[in-house]
């Protein structure tokens, strides 16, 4: 495991987002008094929640990788919450949903922390998927038992096995990246989240033509082609504090982009047959956890694996 402040070019890193940060906050400032309404407001309040979010990030960093190993744990807990709230369960899911939250999640989590891949990767997928469903049938009620258990498991993996493989790049060994591997959890977080915003921006300032008008309507060809592109090429940029050359940097930015867009479209569809615009209101400006971390839950797994396939 890593400490982040042992590592210089990641803090270098770090104090670049900040500074970006503070850039975009004198800007809302100064579109705010020049032209106040709903839109530039909605701007500054998703700004303070990434200061917020910043912060906390940069303290699990510091603490080194069990820092974050719990702070994503967290995450998962919240997100499986807002997850299986807005997904109503029935009085003989309780024991199983104890076990979900109480016993699967932590594990999930220890398996990380102490590195043990064999068993962090078939956990939720074999034996949570074969537990879940056997303790709600011992509960004794069939009324659509199916959909039940198929939520409860649905949930479980998109919220604690996906978001999971976050911290579990700290576990990676790289050939000669030895004590970088925290770098990797930035870039995947980075260029993630700024292909979120950035098709925010192309999408207000040149969207025209949605992609599904039914499940997301602010999502546009526009928005998507820019965000990804954009968000690629600054991925792309930060190819020298990755284990990859600037090609294989590319390909992983590009990859993870499209992942993450596919996980805020996906939970976007559920919110839609819920009846709902966000997941909760714990984040001022982003809604609730799962809100903000939809796109990882996709792009996580899938950067974990490319880079453990080819690079380990």
């Amino acid at each position: 495991m890593v400490n982040m402040i042992r590592d210089r070019q990641t803090l270098l890193l770090f104090g670049g987002v900040l500074g970006l940060l503070l850039v975009a906050t004198i800007i809302g400032q100064i579109i705010k008094l020049r032209r106040p309404g709903d839109v530039v407001d909605n701007l500054n309040a998703r700004i303070r929640a990434w200061w917020v979010m910043s912060a906390v990030f940069a303290l699990s960093l510091l603490t080194g990788g069990l820092g974050s190993v719990i702070l994503f744990a967290m995450l998962s807990f919240f997100a499986l919450r807002e997850f299986i709230t807005l997904t109503p369960t029935r009085p003989a899911d309780h024991s199983a949903l104890f076990w979900v939250f109480f016993v699967i999640t932590p594990l999930q989590y220890y398996l990380v922390a102490t590195q043990w891949y064999g068993f962090f990767s078939v956990l939720i997928p074999v034996y949570a998927f074969l537990f879940i469903p056997s303790r709600i049938a011992i509960s004794g009620d069939p009324n659509a038992f199916l959909e039940r258990s198929s939520k409860i498991q649905w949930g479980l993996m998109v919220c604690v096995y996906c978001v999971s493989h976050v911290p579990a790049l700290l576990m990676l060994q790289i050939p000669g990246y030895a004590g970088k591997n925290a770098r990797l959890l930035f870039f995947l977080v980075v260029v993630v989240q700024l292909s979120d915003v950035l098709q925010y921006v192309w999408g207000k300032l040149l969207g025209r033509h949605k992609i599904s008008p039914v499940i997301s309507p602010s999502k546009t060809w526009e928005g998507f082609i820019g965000g990804i592109l954009s968000a690629t090429l600054i991925g792309t940029s930060l190819w020298r504090v990755t284990p990859f050359s600037m090609w294989q940097t590319m390909g992983m930015a590009f990859v993870i982009t499209v992942m993450g867009f596919l996980g805020g479209l996906t939970m976007s569809a559920i919110k839609r047959d819920r009846g709902v615009k966000d997941w909760g209101s714990s984040i001022q400006g982003h809604g609730g956890v799962l809100d903000r971390i939809d796109s990882i839950c996709f792009a996580g797994p899938i950067f974990f694996h490319l880079t453990r396939y080819f690079f380990t």
